[in-house]
């Protein structure tokens, strides 16, 4: 019986749709021209014996069958020989399904069908092939109008099945530039030539012709190539190309570049083929021209948001700092993102990370402005809070429609203090030495803006303490915000690729943009990362300053933190009971007695007796009084602890207002 199959040609197979095996008897692997220690039981591998075409037709087949409930199927295809021949053969399978009609099994046979295969029948398949290339075309030319950029357009075409229907194995692709062919793709493995990265349009090569004459040139066989091209052919001979098609890509009337296809399985083209494949460079040339403006307009937006960046980031004694910005591939519209370093004296450091609404050149514009205003509020001297604030109404000042989130962090490098201030931004992350991180929730106010519009201007401080090793994590909405996903889940993904991100700074940044890249993110991404160094003492001395506004129990607190890692931070431990009891001593004084807020300063001041200098200023000028405590001992002794506990102290007028201090020898060796 072998014998018998043998002899027609015909074999039979079983294939194990939950496996994915399919087993055929040598029969069957001779219909294919194979022998049995060619074929490993992967249908996948038959696939260098039916030209793409034919595969893909067959393939489409079958799932529809298996799809639609069909309990068999059958179909005429083509087999490519061992000596590159076709022969047509023919397939029939029986599907057996599961009770719940779940296809899990084909048996079936498989025949060689050259003499039974009439004409007419080989003219219906033919037929058959020609309208899945004319659809495959109209296919191809709906996936261009998506394409965004050029080399969006050479994976599309290297991917798309337009070209293996028909049989293409690759192709060349050149752009025009200033008088020159710029090879863009470079065909398959082995098919670059040297010197021709760029040529001239007067040299003898297929893409300088069809540049040169806007006509195409259909290449039908290896002598042809040879013949038409002896400059070229040489260095590619020996990659088995039996035809090429080479297509003038013309847009508005002018060559833009030229593509070529190059076959390895045919010769000569028919005039349908002819015509499909210049309707195709047609609407290439369309895509490509649309793509080449889009890249040329975003390169131009990318490049005004660049000049508002800042040019370089200063290097901060005691941090390591990484930023990064990552534009979306949106053509011209860019963001307004933003990041900003700011040296502030004292060993202080500001940290800025924004977003303007909306994406356009005019929201770049308005970050620029108010990176510069944010930056020249810091070096002022005046507070995160305040900072802020004066950001919002210069905003809102501006007249435009646009408002922006932000967070500002004021971090002192000598203690680790850093107060944070948020205006409708995504809080930030601190990562531990470990490299755990951690969701720092912060207090927030309205974006900049809106604050000042509903004259909402108030912002509380959040203060923290970050020690050495520990990084303050700063970023833009684009980072976390994922289509069909709320911001907790695209913030507790941010924290697991943190997690498992690298260490080093620089690398933790160039990870995150990397990621966001691969996941497809159409926002812009600004980061901003802080690593405290260990211990930094400015020469200068360190500064701390904290506004403690009247009925604020967060800003209070926040100053007496601030004292307390002030007073570890700079060696005066062996007297922090008695600075600390001090300083809460007179911000309590200048909030009872005051009508105003306070202004809680922390000084060291270097020199041959190392001191510590606390500053507690108000609107009064009312000059305190140092009084008896009386019966009750409640009130009154106030200025009696100052004068106790600190070394001297003092009072001095400011503007319209005062300041009492006190300072405290320290010995921080």
């Amino acid at each position: 019986m072998a014998q018998y199959g043998a002899a027609f040609r015909m074999g039979s197979f079983d294939w194990d749709l939950d496996t994915g095996t399919m087993t055929m008897d040598d029969s069957a692997l001779a219909v294919f021209d194979l022998r049995p220690d060619e074929y490993d039981g992967d249908p996948v591998s038959l696939g260098r014996r039916v030209p793409p075409d034919e595969g893909r037709r067959l393939d489409a087949l079958v799932s529809y069958a298996l799809k639609d409930g069909s309990a068999d199927y059958g179909a005429y295809f083509r087999v490519r020989r061992r000596d590159g021949t076709l022969r047509w053969a023919h397939t029939q399978g029986i599907i057996r399904r599961d009770g719940n009609g779940r296809p899990r099994r084909i048996l079936g046979i498989v025949r060689d069908a050259s003499n039974e295969l009439t004409e007419s029948a080989a003219r219906i398949v033919v037929d058959e092939g020609r309208r899945h290339r004319t659809s495959v075309v109209e296919g191809t030319t709906a996936a261009l109008a998506h394409a965004r950029t050029v080399q969006d357009i050479i994976d599309l075409l290297n991917d798309s099945q337009g070209l293996e229907y028909f049989g293409a194995t690759s192709l060349v692709m050149g752009l025009l530039e200033s008088g020159r062919i710029h090879l863009v793709a470079e065909g398959p493995d082995g098919a670059f030539v040297p010197g021709t990265r760029f040529t001239r349009v007067d040299e003898q090569y297929p893409m300088s012709e069809v540049v040169r004459t806007l006509t195409p040139r259909f290449i039908e066989t290896a002598q042809d190539f040879a013949e038409s091209y002896p400059i070229l052919w040489p260095h590619i001979s020996g990659l088995g190309i039996t035809a090429a098609a080479y297509l003038p890509l013309i847009a508005q009337a002018r060559p833009i570049g030229a593509l070529g296809l190059l076959y390895s399985d045919k010769t000569g083209f028919t005039d349908d083929e002819r015509n499909l494949l210049v309707a195709l460079g047609s609407s290439i040339a369309q895509s490509l021209q649309r793509a080449m403006l889009y890249e040329q307009e975003h390169d131009l937006a990318e490049g005004l948001q660049q000049a508002m960046l800042p040019r370089r980031i200063p290097d901060v004694p005691g941090a390591q700092i990484a930023v990064r910005y990552r534009s979306a591939r949106l053509g011209r519209d860019i963001g307004g993102d933003w990041y900003d370093v700011i040296p502030l004296p004292g060993g202080r450091v500001g940290a800025v990370i924004g977003d303007v609404q909306g994406h356009d050149t005019h929201a770049a514009a308005v970050m620029g402005q108010l990176r510069i205003v944010l930056r020249a509020y810091a070096a002022e001297g005046h507070t995160p809070a305040t900072v802020m604030a004066r950001a919002s109404v210069f905003l809102h000042e501006l007249d435009t429609d646009r408002f922006a989130t932000c967070t500002y962090a004021e971090a002192d490098l000598t203690t680790g203090v850093v107060q944070v201030v948020r205006a409708g931004h995504v809080d930030p992350l601190v990562q531990d030495t470990d490299g755990t991180p951690r969701r720092l929730t912060v207090q927030g106010g309205l974006p900049l803006g809106l604050s000042a519009e509903f004259g909402r201007l108030d912002y509380p401080v959040t203060a923290l303490e970050l020690d050495p090793g520990q990084t303050l994590l700063l970023y833009t909405d684009g980072l976390v915000e994922q289509p069909g996903a709320d911001l907790d889940d695209g913030l507790h993904w941010l924290s697991e690729l943190v997690r498992r991100g690298p260490r080093e700074l620089h690398q933790l940044a160039d990870h995150l943009c990397e990621v966001v890249d691969e996941r497809g993110g159409d926002d812009d991404v600004a980061i901003l990362l802080l690593r405290r160094r260990g211990a930094y003492f400015p020469k200068s001395g360190g500064r701390l300053q904290q506004h403690v506004a009247q009925s604020d129990p967060e800003a209070l607190r926040a100053a007496r933190h601030m004292v307390r890692a002030a007073v570890r931070s700079w060696g005066a431990g062996s007297r922090a009971d008695e600075i600390e009891l001090v300083a809460d001593e007179l911000t309590t004084n200048a909030l009872m007695h005051t009508d105003g807020g306070a202004i809680v300063t922390l000084r060291m001041l270097t020199g041959s007796e190392p001191r510590l200098r606390v500053e507690v200023e108000d609107r009064s000028s009312a000059l305190p009084r140092r009084r008896d405590a009386g019966e009750s001992g409640v009130s009154g002794r106030g200025l009696l602890l100052v004068d106790r506990l600190s070394d001297v102290w003092g009072v001095e007028s400011r503007g319209s207002g005062k300041c009492v201090w006190c300072e405290f020898l320290v010995n921080n060796e």
